[in-house]
């Protein structure tokens, strides 16, 4: 009994590692030039320059290859340099200056304070303006 636990989890294991092992041989194409070799990646179509040195197969990206990723690199800092400049261009406007300035909280309170007394005596003013009138039975009825 312990021995199937043993054997069944280490062969599904050698079945997943033989499978990526497959995939992985099988990702790489090799075609003989007059050279050396020409690799292609099957997944990404890239292709590769290869020769033997010393028993080993060496591989470069084909030249036409290299300037297209030096082109995309050189257009990807153009646009990070725009960004940068355009980030620190408004990091400096006066909106964001302007923001930077909101009131401290003792401003914030005594300007509510004032807003407070104002209304207070505005109300206040109302108030005494039904008494004289005679509508503050009026207007409590209206209410209700």
């Amino acid at each position: 009994m312990r021995l199937q636990h043993i054997l069944i989890p280490a062969a599904l294991v050698s079945l997943v590692a033989a499978s990526a092992y497959s995939e992985e041989t099988d990702r790489y194409r090799l075609e003989k030039s007059a050279n050396g070799y020409v690799r292609m990646d099957t997944q990404t179509g890239a292709m590769s320059i290869c020769e033997e040195r010393s028993g080993q197969l060496v591989c470069k990206v084909a030249a036409d290859e290299r300037a297209a990723f030096q082109d995309e690199i050189d257009r990807l800092q153009t646009s990070m340099k725009a960004m940068d400049e355009r980030v620190t261009k408004l990091e400096n406007s006066l909106s964001a200056r302007l923001e930077s300035k909101l009131p401290s909280e003792e401003d914030f309170n005594k300007t509510m304070s004032y807003m407070e007394r104002f209304l207070k005596g505005f109300m206040g003013i109302v108030k005494d303006m039904d008494k004289d009138n005679g509508n503050g039975a009026q207007l409590n009825s209206q209410k209700t």
